[in-house]
């Protein structure tokens, strides 16, 4: 009579990597994908963002660090640009990024690959605040140091309980934050048309009715609470909530212009199949993806060591967990989760807590003489009225992003405009680049920010005057400032 026939069961559910060789070959390519087209955006941004005559130069930011947090800071901001800033440097991360993740996405030395990615990807994201402030940052680098232990047991557990996470925080988040627009369930008639950068398909889906855009709402929030928990369910169960969570991620697609969030997430969603659903394509997957035995081989004790790290993480996503819902619940975690907390190993998701329902906008002018008046046009974000609304990711034009969340405060607290209208009023070649040209051959001596209400035109107006924006002015958000200060 077997002693411990539930524990040696629980063995054989965690202990099954050969049910997953394909969907981890996969998963692995489409983390590649990802990779490339997150260090492929950054690539054009990086001087203007982060150079020497950028917005925020870390050449500059970071030595300030050194001189206020000591020895700590090299924990607190763990980049390899402590070791040379550079605008070469810069520039140089992001494309060693794209090589490594071309390695990734052809399964060449896969583990190597997807280490180097990570850590030039920490790299930027460490320095990058605010441009870099957004959840599927985070998520990369989660997803992206859980593949260092490709081949662990553990590991397609690791993923469905990050996509998990994921998801179900992204319906609590929602609940846990009173917005009574996600109680009656009247979210999407304002998300189209207020959401960062709306693309094409958003003009036409915030015209539609009421009660279809409130069922999407519910059906919305009725993924988020409970596909995520089949994701343990059954084979045939687990499936179905797989495939509302894809109908969500394409539905999101479809109406928006979220970077690589929803690829991202897409990649995680594979982790709730096994290889039996490849089957069909089993021989060409393996001729396309052949897996090298250096890339998967690992010894005992390689194993083991990888089996408890992932385990550790689990244990500490699912505190993170329990302390969304209950703050102040798991203080005594407190310690750890400062640690792993600069590389981004654990991390907080759910978009949208609240739901906009204006569309402010912030208009950049210039002049010579505060009389006649020009305005600087972002490449993406609303400004002009006739532009047509842009279909852009996965690249994401961070700068245009931003400007969204400064729209939604004030000057204070948005520190980084001033140093934005001080490398136009300079005219730093990096900074202009991204934006569209400007509208003066030279500086002007004058800038201000004015503060607009921005809304779709309806249908037959824009039939009418091919405009897809009206606007209201609300008053001057910042300026007139120059560089006299007069």
């Amino acid at each position: 009579m077997e002693r411990w026939p539930l524990a040696k069961r629980f063995q054989q559910i965690i202990s099954q990597p050969h049910d997953y060789e394909l969907t981890e070959a996969l998963f692995m390519r489409l983390l590649g994908l990802v990779y490339l087209s997150a260090f492929a955006s950054w690539w054009p941004q990086m001087t203007g963002l982060y150079g020497s005559g950028g917005i925020l130069p870390i050449a500059q930011i970071l030595p300030a660090i050194q001189r206020e947090l000591g020895t700590s800071a090299f924990n607190q901001i763990p980049t390899l640009f402590w070791l040379n800033s550079s605008n070469a440097a810069l520039v140089s991360c992001c494309i060693l990024g794209c090589i490594a993740a071309l390695l990734l996405l052809a399964g060449v030395f896969s583990r190597v690959a997807a280490i180097l990615c990570w850590i030039l990807y920490l790299s930027i994201v460490s320095t990058g605040a605010p441009f870099s402030n957004f959840q599927w940052d985070a998520l990369l680098l989660e997803a992206g140091f859980l593949a260092f232990f490709m081949r662990t047991p553990w590991l397609v557990w690791a993923y469905r309980f990050l996509l998990f996470r994921l998801m179900f925080e992204s319906g609590l988040v929602k609940i846990l934050s009173n917005d009574p627009n996600w109680r009656n369930f009247h979210a999407l008639r304002f998300h189209f048309m207020t959401q960062p950068l709306p693309n094409p398909v958003a003009y036409y889906a915030y015209r539609l009715p009421p009660w279809i855009l409130d069922s999407m709402t519910a059906l919305t929030l009725a993924i988020e609470w409970i596909a995520p928990f089949l994701l343990f369910c059954p084979r045939r169960l687990r499936h179905v909530g797989v495939g509302f969570l894809l109908l969500l991620q394409l539905a999101i697609i479809l109406t928006g212009n979220y970077a690589f969030f929803n690829l991202l997430t897409l990649a995680l969603c594979l982790w709730g199949f096994d290889d039996r659903t490849f089957a069909p394509i089993a021989s060409l997957l393996r001729k396309t993806f052949p897996r090298s035995k250096a890339a998967y081989g690992s010894s005992p004790a390689w194993m083991t060591a990888s089996t408890l790290v992932v385990a550790l993480l689990m244990v500490l996503g699912g505190l993170e967990l329990i302390g969304m819902a209950a703050p102040g619940s798991v203080r005594f975690a407190r310690k750890a989760f400062v640690f792993i907390g600069p590389f981004e190993l654990v991390n907080t998701y759910g978009l949208f807590a609240t739901m906009t329902t204006t569309r402010p906008e912030l208009i950049i002018e210039g002049s010579d003489d505060q009389a006649n008046w020009r305005e600087y046009s972002f490449r993406y974000k609303p400004g002009e009225l006739h532009r047509g609304l842009p279909q852009i990711a996965p690249y994401q034009p961070r700068l245009d992003w931003q400007m969204w969340f400064a729209a939604l405060g004030d000057v204070q607290e948005t520190q980084w405009m001033r140093n934005l209208l001080y490398r136009l009023l300079t005219g730093q070649p990096a900074v202009l680049g991204l934006l569209d040209p400007p509208p003066f051959s030279k500086p002007p001596r004058y800038l201000r920010v004015l503060l607009y209400d921005y809304q779709f035109t309806t249908p037959a107006v824009r039939a009418r005057s091919g405009a897809v924006w009206q606007r209201e002015l609300k008053g001057t958000w910042l300026g007139p400032v120059a560089l006299t200060g007069q």
